[in-house]
């Protein structure tokens, strides 16, 4: 397949399905990934996000539908060049040292040694490998490992990146050199589809989400905008100077929900503006102060779980 339809996109999804027996992987998802885009894939466990990335890197074939990198058919030798992968399961090999993985990633992709050679410790800097290059990776760390892998898919100054949890359970100082490297990947221009179980990660780096769940795509925007379109999980943080009970709370007009954890009350509602003046009112009537008062957006990890839970 030659050059796509639409040379903004550097990922074009087009009914793309996956079945396993009787059970539906992926159910005819569309999307598509803009050139210079960090995407992020949520969803739950078995939702098909890694399912997705095998195929859009083509380690699995589709049962139907089409998928394109850079314009050229997933998982084509020329989609494969433009590419670079860090799958969830580390890929590096144990019995070469951090440098010889590199050396042997480039070598795969036609890099010339020199060029090679000056990338490798450029990236082995960054992610703070450069001083144990020379060690078998069999004795890194999972936090070094997984770095390492990172390093490995960029060693070819690929087009379009894809991850697969690539900070899933990595140690704080891993995670944040990870993050690093991915905000001055995309300052760059690269195309990053990211699939990921942590939010705040998510809702930091990415420009657009997509929420999978039962193989289906549910919603596509950027993580503002998912927030802000879960209203009712708006809602009214408020500490009291005295008790005030829950069911006086939840009985104020266009109350949702209301959860205390010690003396904070946390009040859900659709109009947090005029449940604000209630609880001001409320407290005025019951002879209480009020010691903090703040009106909360949704997290992206209540959208998430809303959006969710509408499609159980």
């Amino acid at each position: 397949m030659g050059k796509g339809r639409d040379d903004e996109c550097a990922i074009e999804v087009d009914g793309l399905t996956k079945r396993y027996g009787d059970v539906v992987a992926l159910d005819r998802i569309s999307f598509d990934v803009r050139q210079g885009e960090m995407y992020g894939f949520l969803g739950p466990n078995g939702a098909g996000k890694t399912t997705t990335v095998r195929m859009l890197t083509g380690v699995l074939r589709p049962d139907s539908g089409r998928a394109t990198v850079c314009g050229y058919r997933a998982g084509s030798l020329e989609a494969k060049q433009m590419t670079g992968v860090v799958p969830e399961m580390c890929n590096a090999y144990i019995d070469l040292s951090g440098w010889e993985n590199l050396m042997l990633m480039a070598k795969l992709y036609g890099v010339p040694k020199r060029i090679a050679e000056s990338r490798s410790e450029e990236l082995l800097r960054e992610m703070g490998l450069y001083e144990r290059r020379g060690e078998l990776a069999r004795g890194y760390s999972k936090g070094m490992k997984q770095r390492l892998v990172l390093s490995m898919a960029l060693v070819s100054d690929p087009v379009v990146i894809f991850l697969d949890e690539p900070t899933s359970g990595l140690d704080v100082q891993s995670a944040r050199l990870v993050r690093q490297m991915l905000r001055r990947l995309k300052s760059e221009g690269k195309t990053i589809f990211l699939t990921t179980h942590d939010m705040a990660e998510a809702n930091e780096l990415c420009d657009r989400v997509a929420v999978i769940n039962k193989g289906r795509i549910i919603a596509v925007d950027s993580p503002e905008k998912l927030r802000m379109a879960t209203s009712s999980r708006k809602s009214v943080e408020v500490v009291f100077s005295g008790e005030v009970d829950e069911d006086s709370l939840a009985s104020l007009p266009d109350v949702i929900e209301v959860s205390r954890t010690g003396g904070r009350y946390r009040i859900y509602t659709r109009k947090p503006g005029d449940v604000a003046m209630a609880v001001v009112e409320l407290a005025k009537s019951r002879g209480v102060r009020i010691v903090s008062l703040n009106t909360l957006a949704p997290t992206l990890e209540e959208a998430f779980l809303t959006l969710i839970q509408e499609e159980a």
